[in-house]
């Protein structure tokens, strides 16, 4: 009875370091103190679990998960530049307790940001101001992507998305450019009004000559004869109408009739 109690008495003392809980988004690390030090093969999902109490589980968020960098960097030219970006990023699934046992805990700060901050000094000095401040930001991102995830390809963390969140360029830098980006616009703008007078002009030109060529058809094929014969036809339908008309028959110029008279 007595060990029985003993037991009792082991087991609630222990309870707290025999048992852990991993919560949503989380994995976790186990530590052997007795058996070779860090799990590398297994690692623990969600839920309860029971260990050893001489054991220790490490806990690390899966999630994804953002760092922000404020940096000053040199521009292709030389010019400091002031950005402000971000990484997106999470452990490596399937390699935590690589991660834990070459790295640590503290992997942000010694792997994650120092690589963010290589890779965005190194992209944003193959640019100009002008284009990182206007045209070529997707492809800065797109680069420091690559970068970064060249650079922690080995490290068991997996980058998802890097964003510039903002550049500032000196006053007078930023003004010349602003400068420069209206002057184009508005050169863009005139262009594109010289473009439509002149294909409204050339509209107006191809009309006139379709209307030209059909009049010159048209001119072509009313002889004489023909105008004779549908002066004859009205001729015809206006002496069937009821109002009040003189019909002289035989014009002497064209042998056209003429109709006097008026309606009532």
């Amino acid at each position: 009875m007595a060990i029985l109690v003993g037991l009792v008495i082991i087991l609630i003392v222990s309870w707290n370091s025999m048992t852990v809980t991993i919560g949503a988004g989380e994995g976790g690390v186990l530590f052997k103190r007795f058996g070779g030090g860090v799990d590398l093969k297994n690692s623990y999902g969600e839920g309860f679990h029971f260990i050893a109490p001489w054991n220790k589980m490490y806990i690390y968020e899966m999630r994804q998960q953002e760092v922000a960098e404020e940096m000053n960097v040199l521009s292709s030219n030389g010019l400091e530049i002031y950005i402000d970006v971000s990484a997106w990023y999470q452990p490596t699934a399937g390699e935590l307790g690589r991660l834990h046992a070459e790295i640590g805990s503290n992997y942000l700060n010694r792997v994650v940001i120092p690589g963010l901050r290589s890779s965005t000094r190194s992209v944003i000095g193959r640019y100009t101001p002008e284009q990182i401040y206007s045209t070529k930001r997707d492809a800065i991102q797109d680069e420091v992507f690559e970068e970064i995830s060249a650079l922690l390809s080995n490290k068991y963390v997996q980058i998802n998305q890097i964003l510039i969140r903002s550049v500032k360029l000196p006053a007078t830098i930023k003004q010349a450019i602003e400068g420069k980006l209206k002057q184009e616009q508005q050169s863009l703008e005139y262009k594109f009004k010289l473009e439509k007078a002149l294909k409204e002009a050339e509209r107006q030109r191809i009309e006139a000559e379709g209307k030209a060529a059909a009049n010159r058809i048209i001119n072509a094929s009313l002889t004489d004869k023909i105008l004779r014969e549908k002066g004859i036809l009205a001729t015809l339908e206006l002496a069937k109408s009821t109002n009040a008309k003189v019909v002289v028959i035989g014009n002497s110029k064209d042998g056209l009739p003429v109709i006097l008279g008026d309606s009532k």
